[in-house]
């Protein structure tokens, strides 16, 4: 099948190459339709229990894709008639964005929000800001007075007077448009039309909201091209260096470049788009691309080096190649493909756009580069230099063959196991989610936290919210039974460590019922008589969210004073210990909505999928392994390093502090699925030595002249194309970049100190690996 495929690769070379290039100028007009693709639905578990609860409600009561606009006075408090002119001016400037659902827009100046009162004929109310207020000293006095009066101090208007928060809800489609709402676009307008708009020398303006957080993210990812662009050059540099030819340096580049955009132009052909949070998938491929043609030109050189010419040269590499390297390939796309088990449709783009892209470097790597080689000149320099460098290395890797010694071997193996207690220990340490407040895709210091921790401490209810839906029976908020039980899990969900308030229709009932009785605290209770009960929550509107037209459904809103991991962990586990414990037959206290409810199920599916997604990817790398090599030995020589740094990955993320996330649980499954190329590469040439008959130790020497200077050059390669991604203004991405730089390396490492030390004690003594 080898010689015949050759055949038809060499034959008609002209053709080869003209049928690449035709195909890739076809790519390259069709990325031109490729847009950025951004979600609140991409990024939520959707088939998740707490999300169904989310999505059947979300209509009624609201979801988490709202937008908070804090208006904050430099100096004195907010009732001065600059202010509240600026406020009424953002009010209706938010109010009109496009893509906000306006019946859903809370602000001093909305009709929604009201204020209730005792007096001597029971209890009175009206807008917050009365329709006919004033702007005068008078007027301001009067909305303080109706502020104090209502349930919005610490939630509108903060604790110390100093602010007031604009809330609004988002659509996913845009009314206007018909079409998918640009959340990009939202954002950016948020920016030019609310924050340039009105920061001022008097007021402050902080905006937060799943539109912002992905409009920041964007403007992030945009600022990656230069990254890429520094990495590409350095790249350049290094595959000069090694190649000893700019010819044979351009090639790889060239043949990597042309598989990213097969990639980009095959993403709008099937109907996606490119999200902001996998914008770094295609220097992935890059990178990918590049260590697979290094590999290439590794076996070309080594050819030339005894005595081919380039024709022969690149026949017997591509014959050497095809099946190791579509074997590396195939288990790349492996671990991509795994990361589809995580229900989050955004992951599953990003497994499809990284699957695209290592398929068309099979062809572009495999099946081009070795064509493309056989038309340069493989002259006498070329050969000189090679055998400089050969010369300069073979000392090197006569020394480092030794570790096939039994005596070698034991020692590296005791060092292995050493790391695996090590990994073992800090391993089980990280924690499923944020470990951090504000926004983890960003970094501490952007714009978007400082306004996330602004409006944090200065307002009591926080940014972060679990809203738990209590299903009943019709009329169920005027029955004594479910108040009290409804009242109950408010009381106990106030006192769990982790909960800065909790809002519900009982604790809104017992303050209207003492309301009714001269505002006496005697009478803050839930009255038994439904008579009584039904007057307390009269005056409660459907448009708090606090319950729906039949009062058969209460929504309880449990502002938490962050979403790190142990936090959410710790509400949901006492949410569901309560209805376990304590519920009642008519009441039931169903998981999630609002925005800590969605994490609380981002978190829940990220633990679910991370043991089967690498029981997968190592399954489906060991069955390659056995198919191809048919050796147990061979499969746990290659498998065993992959393990080793899978779990050193772990530790890694629970010492720097980096929780597993829908952003770092695929960081595993790349690493094993392209950190197995070292040792399939390093094998597949250990093992036709061995079958010539050689000794571990001299088949393993000569493993090293041949690959081993690509093998670590592809280390480095690839380990500096993610590095680049440290600095990014995307948290997210550095802590991918930290993952899959140490990932690539120390699998690099494994491949070249491990697998030959595992080689000498589970390979035959004689020496061959495979009968």
């Amino acid at each position: 099948m080898i010689a015949m495929l050759e055949r038809l690769v060499f034959g008609r070379r002209p053709l080869v190459i003209a049928a690449f290039v035709g195909l890739t100028l076809f790519m390259g007009y069709s990325a031109k339709d490729l847009k950025v693709d951004a979600g609140f639905t991409k990024m939520v578990p959707l088939e998740h229990p707490y999300m169904k609860t989310f999505v059947q409600y979300r209509d009624e009561f609201g979801g988490a894709n709202r937008v908070l606009v804090a208006l904050m006075a430099k100096q004195g408090d907010i009732f001065t008639p600059a202010f509240f002119d600026t406020l009424k001016q953002a009010t209706d400037e938010v109010f009109f964005l496009p893509g906000v659902d306006r019946t859903k827009v809370s602000s001093l100046f909305t009709p929604n929000v009201r204020f209730t009162e005792v007096v001597e004929d029971g209890i009175a109310g009206g807008n917050v800001v009365p329709s006919d207020f004033r702007n005068t000293p008078e007027g301001l006095e009067q909305v303080r007075k109706n502020v104090l009066k209502s349930n919005y101090m610490g939630r509108l208007v903060s604790n110390d007077f100093t602010g007031a928060i604009i809330s609004a809800e988002l659509l996913e489609v845009d009314p206007n448009t018909g079409e998918k709402l640009d959340y990009t676009a939202v954002a950016r307008q948020l920016e030019e039309k609310v924050r340039g708009r009105f920061q001022s020398e008097q007021v402050d303006v902080h905006i937060i909201g799943f539109a912002k957080a992905i409009g920041d993210i964007t403007e992030g990812a945009h600022r990656v091209i230069l990254f890429f662009a520094v990495a590409f050059v350095v790249t350049a540099l290094l595959v000069y260096l090694y190649a000893q030819s700019l010819k044979l340096a351009v090639v790889p580049l060239v043949c990597s470049l042309m598989a990213v955009v097969w990639q980009l132009g095959l993403l709008p052909l099937l109907g996606y788009g490119i999200d902001p949070m996998g914008i770094l998938v295609p220097f992935l491929v890059f990178a990918i691309g590049v260590s697979h043609g290094v590999q290439m030109v590794a076996a070309n050189g080594s050819e030339v080096f005894y005595g081919a010419g380039c024709m022969e040269a690149a026949k017997a590499s591509f014959r050497r190649l095809l099946v190791p390297g579509g074997i590396a390939l195939a288990s790349d796309t492996i671990g991509f493909v795994t990361i589809r088990l995580i229900e989050i449709r955004m992951i599953q783009e990003l497994a499809v756009t990284a699957s695209l892209g290592v398929a068309a470097i099979i062809l572009t790597n495999l099946v081009l580069l070795p064509v493309l080689l056989s038309y340069l000149d493989c002259g006498e320099a070329y050969k000189a230099r090679l055998h400089s460098r050969s010369q300069r290395v073979h000392g090197k890797w006569t020394r480092l063959a030794r570790i096939t010694r039994r005596r070698n071997a034991g020692m590296v193996i005791a060092v292995a196991l050493a790391l695996l207690a090590v990994g073992l220990w800090k391993g089980t340490d990280v924690k499923i989610g944020d470990l951090h407040r504000g926004v983890p895709e960003l970094r501490a210091e952007s714009r978007y936290n400082i306004d996330t921790e602004v409006i944090s401490e200065r307002f009591a209810i926080g940014v972060d919210i679990l809203s738990v839906i209590t299903e009943s029976r019709p009329d169920g908020c005027v029955d004594y039974e479910v108040m009290t039980a409804i009242d109950r899990f408010e009381w106990h969900m106030g006192n769990v460590e982790g909960v800065q308030s909790v809002v519900g229709l009982p604790g809104i009932a017992r303050v209207l019922n003492a309301g009714w009785n001269e505002g006496s605290l005697e009478w803050r209770v839930l009255p038994r008589n439904q008579d009584v009960l039904t007057q307390s929550v009269t005056y409660v509107p459907t448009s708090t969210g606090l319950l729906n037209a039949d009062c058969s459904v209460m929504p309880v809103l449990i502002f938490t004073r962050d979403h790190k991991a142990e936090t959410i962990a710790r509400v949901v586990a006492e949410v569901k210990r309560f209805q376990g414990e304590y519920g009642l037959e008519a009441v039931r206290f169903r998981l999630a909505s609002s925005n800590v409810g969605v994490m609380a199920a981002t978190n829940e599916a990220v633990e679910a999928a991370q043991f089967p997604m690498l029981l997968y990817v190592f399954g489906a790398v060991i069955l390659l392994c056995l198919v191809t090599f048919r050796s147990l030995g061979a499969t746990l020589c290659i498998v065993l390093p992959l393990a080793l740094v899978s779990l050193l990955a772990y530790a890694l993320m629970s010492v720097l502090q980096i929780g597993l996330k829908v952003s770092t649980l695929p960081v595993v499954a790349l690493g094993v699925g392209v950190g197995v190329d070292y040792g399939i590469y390093i094998f597949s040439r250990l093992q036709s030595e061995l079958d010539a008959g050689k000794s571990l130790e001299a088949a393993y020497r000569h493993t090293l002249d041949i690959t081993g200077n690509g093998v670590l050059f592809t280390g480095i390669t690839l380990a500096f194309g993610v590095a680049t991604w440290i600095f990014s203004p995307l948290k997210f991405q550095a802590d991918m970049g930290i993952l899959l730089t140490f990932m690539f390396l120390v699998n690099m490492l494994g491949a070249v100190l491990l697998l030959p030390a595992l080689a000498s004690w589970l390979l035959p003594s004689k020496g061959r690996g495979v009968p």
